[in-house]
């Protein structure tokens, strides 16, 4: 598969899990008020990691995992700490909303999503090491989707 199929491929499965996770599916349980409502904070959390990390690569930013031509690597604000805060926080965002959702559904594909950034994450990976020779350095310092805790 070529480069830029892999990114459609990626891209398009992506939006397609997204398209999914909205579906009105009827697979809810029955959950304490305290475990729905740190869902919904972990949804906004993730909402603000987002968001933030969209602003922080600036011209920088693309929707596919081939780095944009141009671009330069980020190691500021939540990519000081991880290397995919985007990916972080739509994983905290899509899990933190199916909890509070009571969804068994939507916590599926949220998990289903996960795993997708993390296949997704290593493709990426590989590009931003051929384009940037720091960014194995870079890799060293900081986790994936957390921070490095040691």
């Amino acid at each position: 598969m070529t480069p830029q199929k892999k990114d459609y491929w990626l891209v398009g499965t992506q939006f397609l899990l997204f398209i999914l996770f909205f579906l009105p599916v009827s697979a809810h349980y029955s959950s304490p008020e305290v475990l729905k409502y740190s869902g919904l904070a972990t949804f906004i959390l993730g909402l603000i990691v987002v968001f933030t990390s969209l602003f922080n690569l600036d011209k920088s930013l693309t929707a596919y995992p081939t780095p944009k031509v141009g671009g330069e690597l980020i190691t500021t604000g939540f990519y000081r700490l991880v290397r995919h805060p985007i990916y972080s926080g739509l994983i905290f965002a899509f899990l933190g909303f199916a909890i509070y959702r009571e969804s068994w559904f939507k916590i599926l594909v949220s998990l289903i999503l996960a795993l997708l950034f993390h296949f997704k994450t290593q493709y990426e990976e590989q590009k931003l090491t051929e384009k940037y020779s720091q960014y194995p350095d870079y890799k060293k310092k900081t986790g994936k989707f957390f921070p490095k805790l040691l």
